[in-house]
């Protein structure tokens, strides 16, 4: 089963996320990753969705979330096709033996140090997925602490391929 990542434009209001993913429950399909975000209109969010499945799996989520009266459009992120984006926030412990590893992994990867306590580092890392899962690997022999991942959010190249679906929404809702 492959990665798919789909983004869909959502009308801005409460409750979206909500009949969103409920959706993709009832279908039993797990969410990999899912992110909301504002966008460059106030009247719309963008959520990017990271599902597995076939093609056939995938025909059937995009045509049922473009079914949902708060979707404005959705569409798949073919591979190759996108900018795919995710944050990591990694809490490592750390002394003064172990810094300069640290610091030296960190580099490499371009991660930033946030912060620095007696017996711990936070580093933040802004990257591809893969990139993520590389670095938590090289941090692997140290002990992690805690840990947070924004999941993966994405744009597609190049100008947009899809077509805003009017509102169907009554005004003093929108």
């Amino acid at each position: 089963m492959s990665r798919n990542v789909l983004s869909v434009l959502v009308d801005n209001h409460a409750g979206v996320l909500a009949r969103v993913s409920s959706l993709f429950g009832r279908r039993g399909f797990n969410i990999d990753s899912l992110s909301v975000s504002a966008t460059d209109d106030a009247g719309l969010s963008r959520v990017t969705i990271v599902v597995r499945g076939d093609a056939t799996e995938l025909e059937q989520i995009l045509r049922q979330t473009e079914k949902l009266t708060e979707t404005r459009a959705v569409f798949h992120i073919e591979p190759g096709m996108g900018v795919l984006r995710e944050l990591l926030l990694v809490k490592v412990g750390a002394d003064e033996a172990t810094r300069p590893a640290l610091r030296e992994i960190a580099t490499v990867y371009k991660a930033k140090i946030i912060d620095l306590s007696p017996g711990s580092m936070i580093f933040e890392l802004t990257g591809e997925p893969e990139k993520i899962d590389a670095f938590l690997e090289m941090l692997a022999q140290h002990p992690l602490l805690e840990m947070c991942r924004t999941g993966i959010t994405a744009l597609q190249r190049g100008e947009p391929r899809y077509k805003l679906k009017k509102s169907r929404l009554p005004d003093a809702l929108s």
